[in-house]
């Protein structure tokens, strides 16, 4: 009996590529959702960690120095003691400045509530006479109407203080195994690995070591240079609280693109109040200014220690950490997505040109 003619399927060589990277992209999601998700289920733990290795990136060098004079258990003791006084320095500056100031800030916000509420009650705002002293009596009326829910949500901020030191001292516990045997765990840690894995790892965890200090370093300088820029403005400005709003700009600085403008609003709204909408506009222009020096200048040269990403990627990354796991996420988003490239860019330099 003649068998019947077969009939093939042929799939259009472009869509067989389109779905070649398809289920690819698919696997890469699914590892990265799973990762995030995993951050924020153990988030206290993934942060602890995530600080102590900025902590042993920041300290490592200055560690390696004082080891060359001194037992090195003693330099990684003299490194975190200093940075922790030195902590505590500033924070206990900034506490002194807001305290010396008190008297002449609540005259100065009194006075420019006043100011705010006659311009407002100009065109084009038309704002009716009062409105605002409405306003804080109906404030005063809920918190004494909803007195338990905020005793409740005074005593929850007392539970995440508690969590916060909590992750701080686990940082500081973790940084120090790091700084002192860091290289010795890592090669027990691939020593365990199959042989034929070993290499490939090594390669990758030196890369992303490498990319990851490099990001934390350039993103001090940044956030440093943004501190020292805005404290001067302010100052000059006459605007008050200068310091804390500078520290706040410091910290700020390590969510990029949306934080240091966040910061500097909070700048512009307490120039409004203490100084009128003519200083609030220069904060403004501020920000503009700063954001132009911020993004032409320093990250080009500062960040090109580690992996320079295109700014739509840095946007998503710090959308998508925010969404997937709030503010850690936000901050944890584009150091890893830095360190995930780099790792694969080593990779193909490791297997050389013919993928072997």
């Amino acid at each position: 009996m003649r068998a019947g003619p077969r009939y093939e399927l042929r799939v259009n060589p472009a869509l067989r590529t389109a779905a070649a990277y398809a289920w690819r992209i698919l696997v890469v999601g699914a590892a990265v959702y799973a990762a995030f998700a995993v951050l924020g289920r153990f988030h206290e733990v993934a942060a602890a960690v995530f600080l102590g290795l900025v902590v042993t990136a920041v300290l490592e060098p200055v560690t390696n120095l004082l080891a060359r004079r001194m037992p090195r258990p003693l330099a990684v003791a003299v490194a975190l003691i200093g940075s922790i006084v030195l902590v505590l320095g500033v924070l206990s500056l900034v506490g002194e400045a807001v305290a010396g100031e008190q008297g002449r800030l609540e005259k100065e916000f009194s006075d420019g509530l006043g100011r705010i509420e006659q311009w407002l009650e100009r065109p084009p705002f038309r704002l009716a006479r009062g409105t605002l002293d409405d306003l804080q009596s109906r404030i005063g009326q809920f918190l004494s109407g909803h007195r338990s829910t905020v005793v409740s949500t005074a005593v929850s901020g007392l539970g995440r203080l508690v969590e916060v030191v909590t992750v701080l001292v686990l940082a500081v516990f973790c940084s120090v195994f790091f700084i002192h045997s860091g290289d010795r765990q890592w090669q027990w840690f691939c020593a365990q690995l199959p042989e034929t894995a070993r290499g490939r790892v090594s390669t990758a965890g030196r890369a992303a070591w490498r990319t990851f200090t490099g990001y934390t370093h350039g993103i001090i300088v940044v956030a440093a240079t943004n501190a020292v820029l805005v404290g001067l403005a302010l100052f000059a400005l006459g605007v008050p609280l200068a310091l804390p709003l500078a520290l706040l700009e410091f910290f700020a600085a390590f969510v990029p693109l949306i934080g240091s403008p966040i910061a500097l609003a909070v700048a512009a709204v307490v120039a409004l109040a203490a100084k009128g909408p003519v200083v609030a506009a220069v904060v403004v222009a501020l920000i503009v200014i700063i954001g132009q020096i911020e993004g032409h200048l320093l990250h080009p040269l500062v960040m090109s220690w580690a992996v320079r990403l295109h700014p739509v990627v840095v946007a998503l990354s710090v959308i998508g950490g925010a969404i997937a796991a709030g503010v850690l996420g936000a901050v944890v988003a584009v150091p890893l997505v830095s360190v995930a490239w780099s790792v694969r860019q080593a990779l193909r330099r490791a297997e050389g040109p013919t993928g072997t």
